[in-house]
């Protein structure tokens, strides 16, 4: 065995969307940073869907650009389709979706790791956590090295103890056919970490050519695509784009997985593992939902250097014979070829409720966890946890208070407050409908809410920071300007009015309540507005928001200070419940497992009634 013996500040172990962010936020903090990986192949890998963003999942990328990370940046660079979804609805929900080409995009990221000071990349299987006295002091690989460092933050994604299945082919491998990492959970479980067996899935990839895209919707990308990165220039983007297309299953594809369904390993018992809900097999939504004669499915190219198509909405874990039926019996795919057969892996993760609200292990100090390690799914829920853990892993080593944003300041915050508090019996999948304050965490304006935050913490230069500072200035003045003008009922207003079907006017009013109109807008009104200057198109997009939403954000703003005072309310760690009088006996169980930081979190734990919280603030109260 090796004699190897090195000391490092920061191991990351884990080098997929969460590990890559973890180990630029400590590099870039000053710290020399180590990253594991069983396969730099698997750098950034994309191992299941060709694409970045979604529905909240947007959000989360431009957060994780706002505080200072790299994967808005590097989809910029990679992507080779661009849509920003539910534009018929309010700014709540717009969302950036990008498809990329995966090869570039793990390509770019592998390159900015490589050129970050501070970093270096190892390809070793961690084996081995290193623990004295309940604080972390080190890591042992498989060939025997131990690297001996003052933080640690885990990001093994899907590779731990990973078994990959369709019909009777079982493959202990990782995603993608990569390596599986076989030991640290076991070092793991011997420090008393629980752990549970979580599943995903990922369906057949398509040779091109043997498509039939005339039978076949053609799906476009934006024609002005919005940058992930407010970092970005827009012009750079601008470019020609790939299609992806839309074709649906029919009765004959759902007669075809009902006839097989005791072959799939999901229904025979020979998959253990709890699956995603919200993104089933193909074979889940046909018994699951049986009213239903069609689903989607979209046709998605893995890049512009390949003829691999992703075939989404289908994914399965059938035997091959019952996957190459199943597929050519949608329209467009009679002659399919799969070039790789749909699969699902299952893989060992953690019980996230073992995590404070840093992403550090309540029993083990200076040792972090973050992504689907964590019991969450997708590549955005990865990079947003990686970030913070990163961060957190290096505040602690400098002796500072960790990063904690809450549920009203981020959908970060939702993301880590549900995985640590609530009880996660599927893969987590960020959405819209968990964040309670939505419309102020909207996706246009994440770096107005945390680039603040990034600058403070050390991940945002002097001229972004300047530039955020000059932006909410232009935005400030411009709305009090809006809020301030008045135009009368002389004709070219009225006749403006009319034109756009809005109310004429009987008396003067303010620009700002024109702008609340439904059918009118802060753009709109340029024809009307001769005081205004000429500002860039994403403080126009903050001024127009700002103004026509003003009624429901001050509401939001106002539940958002009733959030503030419960998570205000701090409960002290050594507190004992089971010496609360009238705590029912499941309350007190769970406060002493989970031990929350606040009142706030405490009413989020299931099993915690609002009677507990009551009898809860009354013992702090007199304490």
């Amino acid at each position: 065995m090796s004699l190897v013996e090195e000391y490092v500040d920061v191991v990351v172990v884990g080098a997929g969307h969460a590990g890559c962010e973890a180990a630029l936020a400590c590099a870039r903090l000053g710290l020399h940073t180590v990253i594991f990986t069983v396969s730099v192949d698997s750098i950034a890998l994309m191992p299941c869907n060709p694409n970045i963003g979604g529905s909240s999942k947007g959000h989360l990328v431009r957060e994780v650009d706002a505080l200072g990370g790299e994967m808005g940046k590097n989809i910029d660079k990679t992507f080779i389709q661009s849509k920003m979804l539910n534009q018929s609805k309010g700014p709540a929900v717009h969302s950036l979706r990008a498809q990329a080409d995966k090869s570039d995009y793990t390509r770019s990221m592998r390159q900015v790791l490589e050129q970050t000071e501070n970093l270096e990349i190892k390809q070793l299987e961690v084996t081995d956590l290193l623990v004295e006295d309940g604080k972390l002091t080190g890591i042992k690989t498989y060939s025997g090295s131990v690297f001996h460092c003052k933080a640690a933050v885990l990001c093994a994604g899907t590779y731990s103890k990973a078994r990959c299945i369709y019909g009777d082919v079982s493959m202990y491998t990782g995603p993608n056919g990569l390596a599986a990492a076989n030991h640290l959970t076991d070092s793991l479980r011997s420090l008393g970490i629980e752990l549970r067996r979580f599943k995903t899935g990922t369906p057949a990839r398509i040779a091109g050519p043997s498509i039939d895209y005339s039978k076949m919707e053609e799906q476009k990308g934006d024609e002005r695509v919005v940058p992930f990165s407010f970092t970005t220039d827009p012009e750079s983007v601008q470019k020609e784009q790939v299609s992806c297309w839309l074709t649906y299953t029919n009765e004959r594809t759902h007669e075809i997985i009902r006839e097989n369904i005791d072959r799939s390993p999901l229904y025979s018992g020979k998959i253990q593992g709890t699956g995603p809900r919200y993104c089933p097999s193909i074979e889940d939504k046909v018994m699951k939902f049986p009213d239903k004669d069609r689903h989607q499915v979209f046709i998605e190219p893995e890049g512009i250097h390949t003829n691999e198509m992703y075939i989404s909405g289908m994914s399965s874990s059938l035997p091959e014979d019952v996957q190459i039926a199943m597929y050519r019996s949608v329209p467009g795919l009679e002659q399919a070829r799969l070039v790789k057969n749909a699969y699902a892996i299952e893989y060992d993760c953690i019980d996230a409720r073992q995590l404070k609200l840093s992403l550090e292990f309540k029993q083990i100090s200076g040792l972090f966890s973050a992504g689907q390690f964590n019991g969450s799914s997708g590549y955005e829920e990865a990079a947003a946890q990686g970030l913070i853990a990163g961060i957190n892993a290096a505040r602690k080593i400098q002796g500072k208070e960790p990063l904690i944003l809450d549920r009203s300041e981020a959908y970060i915050g939702v993301l880590i407050d549900d995985l640590v508090t609530k009880e996660n019996i599927e893969p987590y999948r960020m959405m819209t409908s968990r964040a309670e304050y939505r419309l102020l965490l909207r996706q246009d304006n994440a770096d107005l809410r945390l680039t603040e935050k990034g600058y403070e913490i050390g991940l945002i230069d002097e001229e972004r920071y300047q530039n955020l500072l000059k932006k909410k200035e232009q935005i400030a003045l411009e709305i009090q300007r809006v809020e301030s003008t008045y135009v009368s009922d002389q004709p070219a207003v009225q006749s403006f009015l009319k034109t756009h079907g809005s109310t004429e006017l009987k008396s003067s009013i303010c620009l700002g309540e024109l702008v609340r109109r439904p059918e009118l807008s802060y753009e709109m009104l340029s024809e009307i507005d001769t005081g205004r200057n000429p500002l860039p198109a994403d403080v126009v997009e903050q001024v127009n928001i700002s103004i026509k939403y003003k009624g429901y954000l001050d509401r939001q703003v106002r539940q958002v200070e009733q959030f503030k005072k419960l998570e205000k309310k701090r409960i002290p760690d050594d507190i004992d419940y089971d010496r609360i009088s009238g705590l029912r006996l499941e309350a007190q169980q769970k406060l002493s497992k989970y031990r929350p930081s606040s009142i706030g979190q405490a009413s989020r734990i299931a099993g915690v009634s609002p009677a507990d919280i009551s009898v809860l603030l009354v013992y702090l109260k007199n304490q």
